[in-house]
């Protein structure tokens, strides 16, 4: 047997998805048949490519140089071959609610000719969207666990394997000082709602209240703004991402043993972005989040111990 195309295109598929399943599902492809193509790519190589645990498939060594010679060879094909056709017009961006928005735009505007941005916290909304073509390409955060359901004609990319959420609070909070906060301290508070309840944060968020021994009172199902606004006023507490800043009146804390984590994915359209293209924008994408990351002084360092080694590995 020979390498052939697919079989690049497979292997760059289970890294960029970070697991076989997600992989088989963006290929359109049984996840046995993936596994069995995998197989036998490793044998033709002489080594595994990918270890596979709880954190999906993460690339070994060896499978780290494959995919990074195969996205190389993908690009050059593409670009030998490419028909643009179809790729005209601005590129339509969307992105849930990270604080690093600002920035990422800037640097979207140097990636590509021509984008506008839609800013969803409903990350259903924005895969939605994407298999709609309503959308060219987004950064999409999911459970750790979660998956997109994206169709064939859909890429997507792993941004971070998975970070920890963290907790909003009145600044004046008993809570607000300490280094970390327990979830099974937060049990007499009053709850805002997780924006894009639908996605299963809502979900996700009682079962880890329940997991340590108590259930979430939910209180305020508010846009953002209106969300910080009741933290400031010591009325609520709410989950945030770890980039938050919070603001005047309001503190951001890790959670002690990171009881709720999620995962950053980039996707795209096939048709509206090239191979390289979208190699660029994933760089931009990190490269914001990670900007964002650093400029934190809670979630600064965890992202330098751990966050940017994960970034790295895809």
């Amino acid at each position: 047997m020979e390498l052939e195309i697919r079989h690049l295109r497979a292997i760059c598929a289970i890294g960029d998805a970070g697991s076989l399943s997600r992989a088989a599902t963006q290929l359109g492809i049984s996840q046995p048949s993936l596994t069995t193509l995998l197989q036998r790519v490793e044998r033709l190589v002489g080594g595994r490519l990918f270890e596979r645990g709880r954190s999906g498939a993460v690339p070994t060594a060896l499978g780290a140089q494959m995919l990074q010679r195969a996205r190389l060879l993908l690009v050059e094909l593409e670009a030998f071959g490419s028909d643009m056709a179809g790729r005209d017009g601005p590129i339509r961006f969307g992105s849930v609610h990270m604080e690093c928005v600002a920035a990422l735009y800037t640097r979207l505007e140097d990636a590509l000719d021509d984008v506008t941005l839609v800013v969803d916290p409903s990350s259903t909304g924005l895969a939605l969207a994407l298999a709609n073509g309503h959308l060219d390409a987004a950064v999409i955060a999911v459970d750790e666990e979660g998956d997109l359901g994206l169709p064939r004609g859909v890429a997507q990319r792993i941004v971070v394997p998975w970070v920890p959420v963290h907790i909003a609070l009145p600044a004046a909070h008993p809570l607000a000082s300490a280094p970390e906060v327990e979830l099974a301290d937060l049990a007499g508070e009053a709850w805002v709602g997780p924006p894009g309840a639908e996605d299963g944060s809502l979900t996700t968020l009682r079962a880890a209240c329940r997991a340590a021994g108590f259930v979430p009172r939910i209180r305020f199902e508010v846009p953002s703004g209106a969300g910080r606004q009741l933290i400031a006023a010591g009325k609520a507490v709410q989950l945030v991402e770890p980039t938050s800043q919070g603001g005047p009146g309001v503190a951001v804390r890790p959670l002690a043993g990171a009881p709720m984590r999620m995962r950053l994915v980039f996707c795209w359209r096939r048709e509206r972005l090239t191979f390289r293209q979208a190699s660029r924008v994933f760089a931009e994408v990190l490269g914001a989040y990670s900007e964002q990351a650093l400029a934190s002084p809670v979630f600064r360092s965890w992202w330098e111990e751990r966050g940017a080694a994960l970034a790295a590995a895809d």
